[in-house]
């Protein structure tokens, strides 16, 4: 879904409760998606009281690119709207695979920015804490405030000084996506880790199964 069906679906939610609208932007490469990407969604929507979450599916996350296989962009777009239609205000964006070459959060930020809007993008919190080394950082200290997710090993780590930001607080699920594409990837079930959408959607793509083991 691209920004302009993003602005329709908030439009009428916020005119009703406030002047300014409160859009958290997600983004990732969801590849899977799994249950603490939606419980992480559903907390960030009550906590921080967002009229909508927008949820962004990375099109090239220059940061991983060359480090493993990506599957491909409409198929990851698929598994996020299938893992995220359960809650309730969250829109799922194709706005960064539509975009040519890599994916740079600050282009999403200003895509997305707007008088009327305060834009609160989720970060883990070792991601949040080399947010200094990003490309275009001081636009994003500009555009957005930081919301931080406590992430396993980083539960102290905070953004660097000049960044807006506030804590997120999680129920300690310990799933990834790392550890959900090797279970794919030997046979082991991955029931209960991620939405029963989205596994049907890895077992009907054959996704992460090895080659020798694809018919």
């Amino acid at each position: 879904m691209g920004y302009g069906a993003v602005a329709r679906a908030i439009g009428p939610i916020v005119s009703c409760v406030s002047e300014r609208r409160r859009v958290g932007i997600f983004g990732g490469t969801f590849d899977p998606p799994h249950v603490a990407h939606v419980v992480l969604a559903a907390a960030a929507m009550h906590q921080l009281e967002l009229d909508v979450l927008v949820v962004t599916v990375a099109g090239v996350p220059w940061q991983k690119v060359g480090s493993r296989e990506i599957s491909s962009g409409e198929v990851r777009l698929e598994m996020a709207e299938a893992a995220f239609a359960e809650v309730s205000g969250v829109e799922v964006s194709d706005m960064e695979l539509r975009r040519e070459g890599n994916s740079y959060t600050v282009d999403t930020l200003h895509e997305l920015s707007a008088e009327d809007t305060d834009l609160i993008l989720l970060l883990g919190s070792d991601a949040a804490a080399g947010l200094d080394t990003w490309g275009r950082h001081e636009e994003i200290a500009d555009l957005a405030s930081i919301a931080v997710f406590p992430r396993r090993g980083h539960e102290s780590a905070v953004p660097p000084a000049g960044f807006t930001w506030m804590p997120l607080e999680l129920p300690g699920l310990e799933v990834s996506s790392t550890d959900i594409r090797r279970r794919a990837a030997a046979g082991v079930p991955i029931v209960g880790l991620v939405p029963s959408a989205v596994r049907n959607i890895v077992e009907s793509h054959r996704l992460y199964v090895p080659e020798s083991d694809s018919p």
